[in-house]
Order: structure tokens, then sequence, then C-alpha cells
């Protein structure tokens, strides 16, 4: 059966969005959600969403990573499937929907996405990095000369090593200029890096402020992709009332072939 489909990137995160209200894509078939986001025999793509129907909310997100697999959370596919969704006619410009991490509420204002991620409620300092989970697991690693290093190499040491073992986690590189902070992400499920990670910038940011380097409840990130803004309230030895906050843009529509 031909599957129509949305292309759509949120700061260079790229993702194929299906409406599958109709249930009428197999949830489970891993290899055919691999070979869609395969760049040189598919569509191309970091990841895969399903919009569902939700018995109370406006809709459900299904998140496969690029290699067919369901994942954690993915900040920037949240705030695209909230951009299909008003493509689609689902919502006006607010929303609240289910994703594998719960409930998140969304709106758009001016182009943006402004979508709330889950409270963190502790973050883990190491000697060289720090770790916590937004959504999804993110370790985070201050860098020099951020724009040479390599990072899917590092990244990849690191993502498949001991530290983390066979779950592993997405790995983030950051590097501050003055009050800039620039971030590099690689992803765990793409296996590379990405031009953008929402929940590896939700991480970013609220490191960045738990280790002092701003006081600001704000903060704006350069990712290779475009940029990025977090807000956030502290709360304890976490955070509350997190935002992500950036374009999601559609890129074209297409038929994947029968």
């Amino acid at each position: 059966m031909a599957i129509p489909f949305y292309k759509y990137q949120g700061t260079g995160n790229d993702f194929i969005m299906i409406d599958n209200r109709q249930q009428l894509f197999s949830k489970n078939d891993t290899k055919l959600v691999k070979w869609m986001c395969d760049r040189k025999f598919g569509i191309g793509a970091d990841g895969l969403i399903l919009l569902e129907n939700h018995p109370t909310l406006d809709f459900t997100m299904v998140y496969y990573n690029a290699d067919g697999n369901p994942s954690s959370m993915c900040g920037n596919g949240g705030r695209c499937i909230v951009a299909f969704a008003k493509q689609l006619g689902v919502i006006t410009d607010q929303t609240v929907f289910e994703a594998v991490d719960g409930l998140h509420e969304a709106f758009i204002k001016n182009d943006l996405v402004h979508l709330k991620m889950q409270d963190v409620s502790s973050i883990t300092r190491y000697e060289n990095h720090v770790f916590l989970n937004t959504g999804s697991p993110h370790h985070v690693q201050w860098v020099n000369d951020l724009a040479a290093f390599d990072v899917k190499a590092e990244g990849a040491l690191l993502r498949y090593g001991d530290l983390y073992g066979k779950a592993g986690s997405n790995i983030n590189f950051v590097e501050q200029t003055g009050d800039s902070f620039a971030m590099r992400t690689y992803e765990r499920g793409v296996e590379d890096e990405t031009l953008s990670c929402g929940t590896g910038a939700t991480a970013v940011a609220l490191a960045i402020h738990h280790q002092g380097k701003t006081n600001s409840h704000e903060v704006d990130l350069r990712v290779e992709g475009g940029r990025l803004k977090v807000t956030f309230e502290p709360a304890g030895t976490g955070y509350n009332n997190i935002f992500l906050i950036g374009p999601a843009k559609p890129v074209y529509t297409g038929v994947w072939p029968d």
C-alpha cells in the first residue's frame, strides 16, 4: 500500500511524518521504518514519527529512530509534530498530546514552537561531564575548538563505552565563547552527529545553569542547524517549567511507493 508522508525539519533535525489516525501504517514494521529513513535508499531522515488518535488528548506521538527502533522522547520531533498537527487541522495554536515519556503541552507563537518538556529532578555531576535525562539520556561535556572536534568518533566512543553500557546515551559536546554557547550532538539510534537535538539542547541548557555558567533562566544555543532557546525554573536539585523553543518547518510531501 502506498504511504503518504510529510517531511519536516526542526533546526536541521529532519523527520518523516505520517498521519496514522486510521492505523494504516504498521507500527511493528521496523525494517520499513529503517528503509524509509535511509538517506541512500529511502526518503532520508533522522527519525520517523506517527501522529495517532488519543482518547482524550489532541493526539499521540509515536517516535522511531533512524535505525527503525522505537525510542525515547525526541524534542525536535515533538516540536515538528505540533506543527504537523496544525497543518492537518488537528489543532490550532495550542495542544496537549502524549509521547513516550508522558504528556506534553505546546503552543505556536511567531512561527516558533514552544514545547514543554518533562521536569528534571536531578543532574549528576562527574569530573569531566554531567549526566541527566530530559526525556532521553544525555551526557554533556565541555570541549575546546568545537568546530574542529570529531563528534562522530568521540561520541561513538562514549556512547558504546563502559560508562553507559548496552543502552548507551546521547553525547553532547559544548563550547562557551563569552556569553555564547554552541553545542554538537552524537545521537544514539542515528549513530552519527545530527544537525540538532532537542532533548540534547534542553540537557545542555540545564547543565549550563547547573554548573554556574549563567544565572539566566533562558539559554540560547547555537546548533549546527540553527538556534534553539530553552527556558526553565530551578526547583531544588532539578528544574521545572522547561520549554524547548525553535522553528519547525515542512520541507516536502510525497508518497512512499507500494
